[in-house]
């Protein structure tokens, strides 16, 4: 086996998209208010299994959050493509807002009850439907093609400076004063969000041109994907994990109840913890440039072959340290696949194409979220991180060997000097000459 050239990666400048005005306005709002979203998470999370004492109310909370997605993903998507961006996210963050906003009277009126958590769970989700391919698209038309994968990389790492932040400052609030006063900081939070839009310069925005609606724009978005076998390969693997393998606000809020008996302040440590490790890996991506489709499959693998260590762990932190490596390997995945996706495609179907992919990778979650919920309240949360590790693990697996089979390659794993994963020709076994014989 020989290994084939490969193209050196294109490294860049880690801060280099914060030279752009309109995306440092765009990341300072998106900083506040990603802290106010992980807040309430964190909130959330604990208000339901106050209220109910079960990791399958839990379950069922991220799955109406996220069952919106699954239904209305793609046409989330088309909506992104027929308007202009900037004033939609203004209208997106104006609802989410509002939804914070009722939750926050509610709770702190002493008459919330779970249904009324899960219909404002679902009615985020609806916004998102819309927001999330709005947003994720909107990026290149603040910094270009050439910035869009750091960019990209900077989003992830905002959000996860949010998330070491917010959980922290939530588990503080809630032992404090309660969660009520937590929903309301976050439903002021988007007025950051939108006060950045507003600011932005219109004449240095690169705005796609809108589409015009015409009927089959959802089938030709389907058709498009489908005959793509590298955007297939992506879907696949993003479907998978996100699925199954990305439910940490189920799994980490079981193992702090029920495994470790602990607190919220504890609850709210081990996802600073796990996002310190996702922080990490975005920086890093950052600073990578473009990433390989090896570097995907072998990120996933990590991610679920890690789950799978972070399931046996005996105490709490131990269980706590082995959430950093899990981080780096998820956002890792998660960035190289986003800007992977959004760099193949073309211009006029990048909503569509990203409606789609925010769909499979979070509208699987009504799936997933109520089906981990289960194993964690049956059989624990350890085999239920076990579960989402083996089948991210085997996803990756089953992905790379198909793709080496079509295109006659396979995949090589490097250790050292650092973990990679590579493309490699195979050799033609040689025949005997028949002359010579």
């Amino acid at each position: 086996m020989t290994a084939t050239a490969q193209p050196a990666t294109a490294r860049t400048s880690m801060f280099s998209s914060l030279h752009n005005r309109n995306y440092r306005l765009f990341a300072a709002g998106q900083m506040v208010s990603n802290t106010g979203t992980w807040m309430q998470r964190l909130a959330q999370d604990w208000l339901v299994l106050k209220l109910t004492g079960s990791a399958m109310a839990l379950g069922i909370t991220t799955g109406l959050q996220f069952l919106p997605m699954l239904l209305f993903g793609l046409w989330g998507g088309a909506v992104a493509d027929r308007y202009g961006k900037r004033r939609l996210l203004i209208a997106t963050q104006a609802a989410m807002g509002l939804l914070a906003a009722i939750l926050a009277v509610l709770d702190l009126a002493g008459v919330v009850d779970v249904w009324h958590v899960w219909l404002l769970a679902l009615g985020l989700g609806f916004a998102t439907a819309i927001d999330n391919p709005t947003r994720q698209t909107f990026v290149v038309e603040m910094v270009g093609r050439r910035d869009l994968p750091n960019a990209i990389s900077l989003n992830s790492a905002n959000f996860q400076l949010a998330r070491i932040t917010g959980p922290a400052v939530a588990g503080l609030l809630i032992a404090a004063i309660g969660t009520g006063w937590v929903f309301a900081v976050n439903a002021l939070s988007y007025i950051a969000v939108i006060l950045g839009l507003l600011a932005m310069r219109a004449r240095d925005l690169t705005p796609t041109a809108p589409v015009k609606r015409e009927p089959g724009q959802l089938r030709e978005a389907l058709r498009y994907v489908r005959a793509r076998p590298d955007l297939l390969a992506v879907f696949a693997l993003v479907g998978f994990v996100g699925t199954f393998g990305f439910n940490f606000a189920v799994t980490l809020g079981g193992f702090a109840n029920q495994v470790f008996h602990a607190g919220p302040g504890a609850f709210g440590l081990l996802n600073t913890v796990f996002a310190l490790g996702s922080l990490g890996g975005a920086l890093l991506a950052a600073r990578r440039g473009r990433s390989r489709m090896g570097m995907l499959i072998g990120a996933a693998f990590a991610f679920g072959a890690l789950s799978m260590v972070a399931a046996v762990m005996p105490g709490y932190w131990s269980f706590a340290l082995a959430l950093v490596p899990i981080g780096i390997a998820g956002i890792t995945f998660n960035t190289a696949a986003n800007s992977t996706v959004q760099l193949s495609v073309d211009a006029a179907l990048r909503g569509r194409v990203m409606g789609l992919y925010m769909l499979v990778f979070m509208g699987g979650t009504p799936l997933g979220g109520p089906l981990v919920g289960w194993i964690a309240e049956t059989y624990g949360p350890r085999v239920a991180l076990l579960f989402g590790g083996l089948v991210s693990a085997s996803t990756a697996v089953a992905v790379g060997m198909i793709l080496a089979r079509r295109t006659g390659k396979r995949l090589r794993l490097r250790v050292r000097p650092h973990p990679a994963v590579h493309v490699v020709e195979r050799t033609p076994t040689p025949r005997p000459d028949p002359v010579a014989a």
